[in-house]
């Protein structure tokens, strides 16, 4: 770290603190740069929080991390902040997923030879298919590996791209417009219903779109990234952890964190961003804070609200005609172990039938505490269940005369209220029936239960109608056609999973590492 007097060094705002956000901070603050995080929440790491209740521990949102092993993007970045990794242990099978009516799960298994046996026995014929997944893999990761910045927006980001290319990644350029259900129908698959079931729910997952809407040079990283030398991983404690080690050395390079502290504006002149104006949230106080360069670790939607200096055109186009995003409905069950199967995976998928979209409680993504990992007190264990939603029926729900999401959205009206009650209740009946079919609940066995609906993740992450997963990996919003880092606005910088490489803190945090570089070479030595 710089001893330079910080009323010497480089000023850098982030508004922000997810993870994305805290990785930036932590980054700019190993570097010696002056460092403010702001957020409107009470704790940092926005989608990947936790929050406590009766001696359980509840993950917000995200429930599993990728990349702390060596080579990997966490493994970089706290080997660059010179931080111990988190303490995790490997979620093996990394899912378990059950199709409509079927008892036994497809699991995938972090053992490539465990797993190649899997699917060899769950989907016959398929073999080709998986093998092209692989090579695309194997010739991303080698790509990725040399940090090539995407999307390009100037020359030095050009030259960091073509640098990364090579012979090995080439075999990866015929399927740069492809989707995974390209690919199937390449194979002969399309018509496999299983398989492209599983694909997509798994893809679901990981891009919010399924295998005929998602780009296969995602999808390849995505779906092989479960297999050893790699994998994804539980932590132990909570997922605060990441946030918390990361809060740690930002602070210890003397970055400045304030919670409960709202960014209401990004102002600026001529296509140059200098300042934000504040709000503090306990005390009502608003002023404005400059700085050298700022970084938004923000939805794409809510950024182009944001700045004081309209959009360029044709980016706030573009961010128009970007798909609907989906929301999430969870529900949170602290449980006596008693309610728990016999060698639970950890990660679990159901889809109840093969009729209408997954989501809206046809489908859930399940994910289960291990004993001794901090969730839960000895003899009990968390269950965290959810499914996609559509905001815009939950704030219709909750205002149909108005429609206003920077507010606190549970308005008082107790006919609104009574209806967006309704609404949560037979979301949260239909799913605990669900999960009923696997679990053992009831009266005896759950201990606590609670429900979050897009507006509850509105209300504590501040994210555009507590959007979820960013724009979605589709072949024209990912990779070289998705939305870069750099802004129309001079000093300014998005990170997130509206950037690429998209969702997870894999993605938002490689999103981070490819920011601080471009700042780096914006500003040299702080």
């Amino acid at each position: 770290m710089s001893d330079v007097p910080s009323s010497h060094r480089t000023k850098a705002i982030v508004i922000g603190a997810g993870i994305g956000g805290l990785t930036a901070a932590a980054l700019l603050a190993r570097r010696g740069y002056q460092v403010q995080v702001y957020d409107q929440a009470y704790l940092p790491g926005g989608c990947a929080s936790t929050f406590r209740r009766r001696g359980f521990t509840f993950d917000v949102g995200a429930t599993q991390v990728a990349g702390l092993e060596p080579g990997g993007i966490h493994h970089q970045i706290f080997q660059a902040l010179d931080l111990p990794l988190p303490q995790a242990s490997f979620c093996d099978p990394a899912c378990a997923v059950y199709l409509p009516g079927e008892s036994t799960p497809i699991s995938v298994w972090r053992d490539p030879q465990r797993w190649h046996q899997e699917r060899t026995r769950q989907f016959p014929g398929s073999e080709s298919f998986w093998t092209v997944l692989a090579q695309i893999f194997q010739a991303n990761w080698k790509f990725q590996c040399r940090d090539p910045v995407i999307p390009p927006r100037t020359l030095w980001d050009w030259r960091q791209l073509i640098g990364a290319v090579r012979l090995d990644t080439l075999p990866t350029l015929p399927y740069l417009f492809s989707t995974v259900g390209d690919l199937l129908k390449a194979h002969g698959l399309e018509g496999d219903r299983r398989l492209k079931t599983f694909l997509d729910l798994q893809l679901k997952l990981y891009s919010q779109v399924g295998a005929d809407q998602t780009a296969l040079l995602y999808a390849a990283t995505a779906l092989g990234i479960s297999q050893a030398p790699f994998g994804l991983y539980h932590l132990k404690g909570s997922m605060q952890e990441l946030a918390n080690s990361l809060v740690t050395a930002l602070k210890r390079d003397r970055g400045e964190l304030r919670m409960r502290h709202r960014v209401e504006k990004i102002m600026g002149a001529r296509g140059s961003a200098q300042a934000i104006q504040v709000r503090n949230l306990r005390t009502g106080t608003v002023w404005c804070e400059s700085a050298d360069c700022i970084v938004a670790n923000v939805t794409v939607q809510d950024f182009v609200n944001l700045t004081e200096d309209p959009a360029p055109p044709l980016y706030q186009a573009r961010v128009d005609r970007l798909p609907a995003p989906s929301g999430a409905f969870v529900i949170y069950l602290g449980v006596k172990d008693t309610a728990l199967p016999t060698h639970c995976p950890p990660h679990l998928q159901f889809l109840y039938d093969y009729d209408g979209p997954i989501g809206e409680n046809n489908s859930l993504f399940v994910s289960v505490s291990r004993p001794g990992d901090g969730r839960a007190p000895q003899g009990h264990a968390t269950i965290i269940a959810s499914s996609f939603t559509d905001p815009q029926r939950w704030f219709e729900a909750a205002n149909p005369i108005q429609d206003h999401p920077a507010q606190d959205p549970l308005v008082q009206d107790p006919l609104v209220q009574d209806h967006y009650a309704q609404m949560k209740q037979a979301y949260t009946q239909s799913a605990l029936q669900r999960l009923g079919q696997f679990f053992n609940l009831g009266s005896e066995t759950i201990v606590h239960q609670e429900a979050a609906t897009p507006l509850t993740f509105a209300k504590f992450t501040g994210r555009h109608r507590g959007i979820v997963g960013g724009i979605g990996q589709r072949r024209f919003t990912f990779g070289p056609f998705g939305v870069s880092t750099r802004t129309p606005f001079q000093n300014l910088w998005l990170v997130g999973d509206s950037t690429h490489p998209g969702e997870g803190t894999a993605g938002v945090s490689y999103s981070a590492w490819t920011a601080i570089r471009q700042i780096e070479q914006a500003y040299g030595a702080a």
